[in-house]
């Protein structure tokens, strides 16, 4: 049974200096933290989340029982990453539309809402905001920081950033950048966005509308992104949304697969930000920690202090095995301590998130590696 989880909010005064040049003051970060931290402060567990996700990892909300932490599943009491033992810390990311500061909040410069004013953010932005945060929590070295995708990236760059303030690096179905399909893939989804009548150029809060139009396209694009192919073909190959006779239509949902995704599509647009979207994925596409070395990932990873695992999906065509091993490979010609473990999974980018007794069994081991070292 879950825990009751309860969302905390930090602000800060001071501005955050961004990767753009521009800069941000004034916001608030939204957290939640599960476990207690131990009297010398080593058990400290950070989970970076991935595009749709937030601050609630884990435990559900008082009164709602179907209001599950994203990765439920993995963290909590007896759970992979055991809140008996370590002190976990979810927190979500400056430009999101789940508590902390994003575009539908008013800018304390001009007393307006943000909209497409909003600053654009990058991997590094995230980790500078969650080391400050961490410094009011008294924190100044983490045992892991953990996530999965787009979290794992920023776990990634905790190492480089702050190679001193981490133990172990756990880098989930993520990647050292984006192939240029994926760049392209999260292309279309804003165009999607953009060109919905109602975007208004991103200032769409002033209209009183919402462009649910293009965040459908967009999410729908992603769950075909998201799973793989043998999971869709198992799940709805090619049946008939209602009844065997076709309809013979261009128009009409025929399909189950159709179903699905315009399912998803509508749930995604009644609570996700059209703005943050774009933010977000632009973050994806920028993230490259090679980029100031010559597209020497064994140069760019040369000051990582942290002991690392990688995990990755056999079927995952997203950020598939390949580039996990990339990271490996950086990481073992600098004679870093790194585990691997490449799970054989039919569920695509999704098993991140899923219950795989043989993922959950790695990720378990490595994390009970981690509590003998400050129990100890």
């Amino acid at each position: 049974m879950s825990f009751i989880a309860t969302p905390q909010f930090m602000h800060f005064d001071e501005a955050l200096p961004l990767t753009s040049g521009a800069s941000i003051r004034d916001y608030t970060l939204a957290y939640e933290t599960y476990g207690t931290l131990n009297a010398d402060r080593s058990n400290a567990v950070l989970v970076c989340h991935a595009l749709n996700a937030s601050h609630h990892v884990a435990g559900v909300y008082e009164g709602q029982p179907k209001s599950e932490g994203w990765w439920d599943n993995m963290i909590g009491p007896g759970k992979a990453v055991d809140t008996h033992k370590f002190f976990v810390i979810g927190v979500n990311n400056l430009g999101s539309c789940f508590g902390s500061t994003g575009p539908m909040h008013t800018n304390p410069d001009t007393g307006e809402i943000y909209g497409s004013s909003f600053p654009v953010v990058t991997v590094e932005d995230w980790v500078n905001a969650q080391a400050r945060l961490l410094d009011r929590l008294g924190i100044e070295q983490l045992a892991v920081v953990l996530g999965g995708s787009l979290g794992g990236m920023q776990a990634l760059s905790w190492t480089l950033q702050h190679p001193d303030r981490m133990r172990h690096a756990v880098v989930v179905a993520s990647a050292p950048n984006l192939t240029a399909e994926n760049i392209a893939f999260n292309e279309v989804a804003r165009r999607a966005i953009v060109t919905d009548p109602d975007f208004h150029g991103g200032d769409f809060y002033a209209h009183n509308v919402i462009p649910q139009r293009g965040l459908r396209i967009a999410r729908m694009i992603g769950h075909i992104t998201y799973l793989s192919d043998d999971v869709m073909n198992e799940k709805f190959g090619r049946q008939l949304r209602e009844g065997i006779d076709l309809k013979y239509s261009t128009q009409d949902v025929e399909f189950q697969i159709e179903s699905y995704l315009r399912y998803q599509g509508d749930k995604f647009s009644e609570y996700f930000d059209a703005n943050t979207y774009l933010l977000i994925t632009r973050a994806l596409d920028y993230f490259d920690p090679a980029k100031g070395t010559g597209d020497n990932l064994t140069l760019a990873l040369a000051n990582a202090r942290a002991k690392f695992m990688l995990v990755s999906f056999t079927t995952d065509w997203r950020f598939s095995p390949k580039r996990s091993r990339e990271i490996v490979k950086a990481l073992l010609d600098n004679k870093r301590d790194v585990s691997y473990a490449e799970i054989d999974a039919p569920h695509g980018h999704d098993a991140f998130l899923l219950t795989d007794s043989r993922y959950v069994g790695v990720m378990g081991s490595y994390f009970d590696g981690v509590a003998k070292e400050f129990a100890a």
